[in-house]
């Protein structure tokens, strides 16, 4: 007599995510097939209003757990919500990213820690900032306009550290760019997904 044993089937997963994310978090599930992962996303902007994202995530927490979802990741790290956004996660009993921002998980937490004291004057660029740059830059600092105001923004500031997720010739066409325009000296670390690959993995596991 043959006994088939039936393999835990993973259970559906929302993550429920910064904007900036959303590219990464759909490449990361193609790459390790994570089909039980469903994707939704807070306003990429929030990334320059953090004072934002712990209320619009508790609203959407809300909304996911009626709709009949119970397994909720929240695509973010601390994101300078100060523990507001940590509050929210205790309050609904879930998890988010860990970390202080998306800058240390791409990275990786323990490199990240290796270099967070030398990199305090580094402005960072991802892929999704190198695509955006212009949009989240150039125009609302108005230096598409003013581009002499670079010293103004960016004058604390002694490199561009461009984070990229994918080896793309044109985002570090964009990120060299950059550090020119501003007058910083450039460095790429090709990180790939990081931590948030394994965040992703890890929360979409099957369990027992």
């Amino acid at each position: 007599m043959v006994t088939h044993v039936q393999r835990a089937e993973p259970e559906k997963v929302l993550v429920i995510a910064c904007g900036m994310l959303a590219r990464e978090i759909l490449a990361v599930r193609e790459i390790h097939g994570l089909t039980h992962l469903e994707l939704r996303c807070l306003p990429a902007d929030y990334h320059y209003r953090p004072d934002r994202i712990a209320p619009a995530m508790d609203v959407a927490i809300e909304k996911a757990k009626a709709e009949g979802y119970e397994n909720i990741l929240v695509g973010y790290a601390d994101c300078g919500t100060g523990g507001q956004l940590d509050r929210v996660c205790e309050k609904h009993s879930v998890e988010r990213l860990a970390g202080p921002h998306c800058f240390a998980f791409y990275q990786g937490l323990d490199a990240f820690a290796q270099t967070e004291e030398r990199d305090m004057t580094a402005f960072y660029m991802t892929d999704f900032l190198c695509r955006q740059f212009n949009a989240f830059f150039m125009k609302p600092l108005g230096l598409d306009r003013h581009p002499e105001l670079a010293k103004d923004f960016f004058g604390n500031y002694e490199r561009v550290i461009y984070l990229a997720q994918t080896d793309e010739s044109d985002l570090e066409d964009v990120a060299k760019a950059a550090a020119s325009m501003l007058g910083l000296a450039y460095e790429k670390r090709l990180t790939g997904y990081g931590d948030l690959a394994t965040a992703l993995r890890q929360a979409t596991a099957a369990k027992p």
